[in-house]
């Protein structure tokens, strides 16, 4: 039963805290206090032991040693505390509508009427964090765009639920929303902090920690390597604590594609030459994610695949469109090579084996082994898997939705890196990100505007500037 109020005392103290699943040991003597106002922004690369810390804060997990109270509340439940979790891998009921989600993590919705009060509740909830949302709540959940429904999960967060929320954790809140819905959580979260509440930010988006965040705590194999207030770090002190690991130098290649080496070409106008990195940027929404769709369907409905597909996806909605749950991390990594390695229709283990072994190597998925099931990895590290798939194949035109989603800092420069060097050598990549500084990468980027493309620009037009102008306006035709 929840005691009586502490004023001053910290909602959540962890003090010399190890976790341990068999002989590993995920957490290694963890201590953590966060207070009224703070707001702590978690970083660390893929497998430092984020998630496992929060899911020890929220109550998913008992600590195998040492102690997590909750002062301020003078409980010992995360629940009674105010404790509330918005996790990367969204776990909404896709066939329930907006308001039905709210009442599963609200016991006090219930009698008559019930469904009326969680309307307004869920409605309230999204118009103070998301301004001009638009989100219906009578909307089914499997009828939302990812970020409508990243969107959902982070108004469910907020809302009261019976009790107002004292400690809001937020993994990748941002990792599906366009730069202004983004924009609106980040001023929320300083408004939510402002007024005592906490807040808990995990991200790897550096410009996002740092905007927010009063105090960065680093995390480097289950241990805390640093904590310190924001304004003691830069940039590339962060990234140096966390340990980054710095891109594999690969061999120089040269690119040897015309500027006539068409790979595709759409009717919407979307074009793609021959190891061309095309990007599509645009606010969330706006018809890429479909483009992207059609092109990939239009290409891989034969009902009998070639050995050597045409074209290969990879999922920013890793639950949705890409992990096999029930799989292993081999066989998620190796799916899109079977064909090409098969013997008489017989798939040829042993080389099976040594795609897993050698990308595993290569893009530094975090496991003892590859057999192992694909959700014992983080989120992040399932990510580097579905990369893995994709780039192990020989498919000449590689599909990229968004797929960056969890990723870290230091993974993400190894993927660029890998990218541009298949691109020199011939494949070509379809490139949809909600992060401009993805986009700008690109060597040719199509923005999307109400499901048209609205601006197609190379070169130095390659800007944030040029990208926003585009997305907001459709430039008026010449007098």
């Amino acid at each position: 039963m929840t005691g009586v109020t502490t004023p001053g005392a910290p909602i959540v103290a962890l003090t010399a805290v190890e976790k341990r699943f068999g002989p590993v040991r995920a957490l290694d003597g963890v201590s953590l206090s966060i207070g009224p106002g703070e707001c702590i922004g978690l970083v660390g690369h893929n497998g430092a032991g984020k998630s496992t810390l929060v899911n020890l804060i929220n109550g998913g997990l008992a600590p195998s040693a040492g102690k997590v109270s909750f002062p301020a509340e003078g409980t010992t439940r995360a629940l009674d505390a105010g404790v509330r979790s918005v996790f990367q891998e969204l776990s909404l009921c896709p066939n329930l509508t907006v308001a039905e989600n709210l009442r599963i993590s609200h016991s006090d919705l219930k009698g008559a009427g019930w469904r009326g009060r969680a309307r307004t509740e869920i409605a309230a909830s999204l118009d103070t964090v998301f301004p001009g949302h638009g989100i219906d709540a009578d909307s089914a959940v499997d009828r939302l765009t990812i970020a409508e429904r990243q969107m959902v999960e982070i108004a469910i967060g907020f809302a009261p639920r019976g009790r107002d929320a004292r400690l809001v954790i937020l993994d990748e809140p941002t990792s599906s929303l366009d730069a202004g819905i983004a924009d609106q959580l980040l001023s929320h979260i300083a408004a939510f902090c402002a007024a005592g509440g906490a807040v808990v930010f995990i991200s790897h988006m550096m410009g996002e920690i740092f905007r927010v965040a009063s105090t960065i705590v680093v995390m480097k194999d289950g241990k805390i390597v640093a904590t310190r207030p924001t304004a003691d770090f830069t940039r590339a002190s962060l990234v140096e604590q966390m340990g980054h690991v710095a891109a594999k130098a690969g061999e120089v290649v040269t690119r040897h594609t015309h500027p006539t080496d068409e790979a595709l070409h759409t009717d919407e106008g979307l074009t793609a030459m021959k190891g061309e990195v095309v990007g599509l940027a645009g606010l969330a929404g706006h018809g890429q994610a479909e483009a992207l769709a059609r092109l990939y369907f239009d290409r891989t409905s034969a009902w009998r695949g070639a050995k050597v597909p045409d074209v290969v996806f990879v999922a920013g909605d890793r639950g949705r469109d890409g992990i096999l749950p029930l799989w292993s991390i081999l066989r998620n990594a190796t799916l899109s090579i079977l064909s090409q390695s098969a013997r008489c229709g017989l798939v040829d283990r042993q080389a099976e084996a040594r795609v897993a072994a050698d990308w595993k190597t290569r893009i530094g998925i975090r496991t003892d082994d590859v057999h192992n099931p694909v959700l014992s990895l983080s989120g992040g590290n399932q990510q580097k898997v579905l990369f893995a798939r994709a780039l192990a194949s020989d498919a000449p035109i590689v599909i990229m939705d968004d797929p960056m989603r969890g990723v870290d800092v230091g993974t993400k420069q190894d993927i660029y890196t890998m990218i541009k060097s298949e691109a020199a050598r011939g494949r070509t990549f379809l490139w949809y990100s909600t992060e401009t500084e993805e986009v700008c990468q690109c060597d040719r980027v199509f923005v999307y505007r109400n499901g048209a493309i609205s601006a197609e620009l190379t070169g130095a037009d390659i800007t944030e500037e040029r990208i926003l102008e585009a997305s907001f306006a459709m430039h008026e035709p010449d007098a």
